[in-house]
């Protein structure tokens, strides 16, 4: 189990982050109760982690649950013009989290397009003709072992199974797959930029009726076409490594490969792909040194592993949401999903 060694993160404010995870739409009077405080004490660390450890709650298109693509794509680009290319990749509304690797000269991008012309126009039009893009590889998701919904912060074990219990959104899975209708994009859009958006102020910028938007997104969440994500700055938490490992198992060990890394500590996110290599994961760690003994250790352990590929971020970009960061920061913002 994973513990936090950090001046900024205490554990009451751990249990806070894990609680927003399970439900980021909590009340801070439900949040107080389950975790035994007031909800003066959860509003007030709140708006701290807020201020100084990145905190944001935001909703998250489940590529997965509404059947669309998602790829992750590395970018091999002149250095002088790459972070001017991830910020351009920041800015578009399908891209999910961009990290700078490989000394600057690499990004990785997780991008959704949600329609094949989305696709066409980056993947085939946009980075192409880009003159500072040496080489990209795409890498498209087949099967996700572990993110999306399922937070990483889960792994300190910081809340009790019956305090996750108390928290979940108590709402029904809704009937039918998950779909995005035209005219919920502007109910998502606000959940997009504050997922704590109060009713009333969804039924302004919606037009809706209260009771109209409260159905609607209880079927969203429901039916898993949304779910409620945080973003965070994982060095408060004292982690300040993050890695994408690029891994190539044995294809009769892809499956048993993929639910072993869903169950180590350090992963994030792990998925199977097609693309040059079939698992692209998402590694967390305090130090370099940690991750060293991660891929020495449990992942250097796996039975039909064959070769695995470290790119260390030097930069985040962006995670859920797009903030432009000074030019000389090494933020690292929670783990991608």
């Amino acid at each position: 189990m994973l513990e936090t060694e950090s001046d900024t993160v205490d554990r009451l404010d751990l249990q806070l982050l894990t609680a927003l995870e399970v439900n980021g739409r909590a009340s801070f009077r439900r949040l107080g109760t389950v975790l035994g405080t007031s909800d003066q004490t959860v509003a007030r660390r709140f708006r701290r982690l807020t201020a100084e450890a990145g905190l944001r709650v935001v909703a998250i298109r489940d590529a997965v649950a509404l059947g669309q693509d998602q790829w992750t794509l590395r970018l091999r680009c002149a250095p002088d013009n790459a972070l001017n290319i991830a910020d351009a990749l920041a800015r578009r509304p399908d891209t999910g989290w961009i990290g700078l690797a490989s000394g600057g000269t690499e990004i990785v991008c997780l991008t959704r397009p949600r329609t094949p012309g989305d696709y066409d126009d980056l993947l085939l039009g946009k980075l192409p003709r880009t003159p500072s893009v040496m080489e990209i590889r795409a890498h498209q998701t087949l099967h996700r072992f572990y993110g999306g919904p399922t937070g990483w912060l889960r792994r300190f074990g910081a809340l009790s199974d019956d305090q996750i219990a108390a928290l979940r959104p108590e709402m029904p899975p809704a009937p039918g797959p998950a779909h995005i209708e035209a005219d919920d994009e502007a109910l998502v859009a606000v959940l997009e930029r504050d997922a704590r958006a109060t009713h009333p102020e969804l039924q302004r910028a919606t037009g809706r009726s209260e009771s109209a938007v409260k159905r609607r997104l209880a079927t969203l969440i429901g039916s898993g076409a949304l779910y409620i994500d945080i973003e965070y700055d994982l060095e408060a938490l004292g982690y300040g490594c993050v890695a994408a490992l690029w891994i190539t198992a044995a294809p009769a060990a892809l499956h048993s490969v993929g639910e072993a890394l869903a169950g180590h500590d350090e992963i994030a996110s792990a998925a199977a792909t097609a693309g040059a290599t079939n698992l692209v994961v998402t590694a967390v760690a305090r130090n370099t040194a940690g991750l060293y003994d991660y891929l020495s250790g449990p992942l250097g352990h796996l039975d039909g592993v064959r070769q695995v590929e470290a790119s260390p971020f030097l930069r985040r970009v962006k995670q859920l949401t797009y903030r432009t960061l000074p030019l000389n920061s090494s933020a690292t913002r929670g783990p991608s999903k």
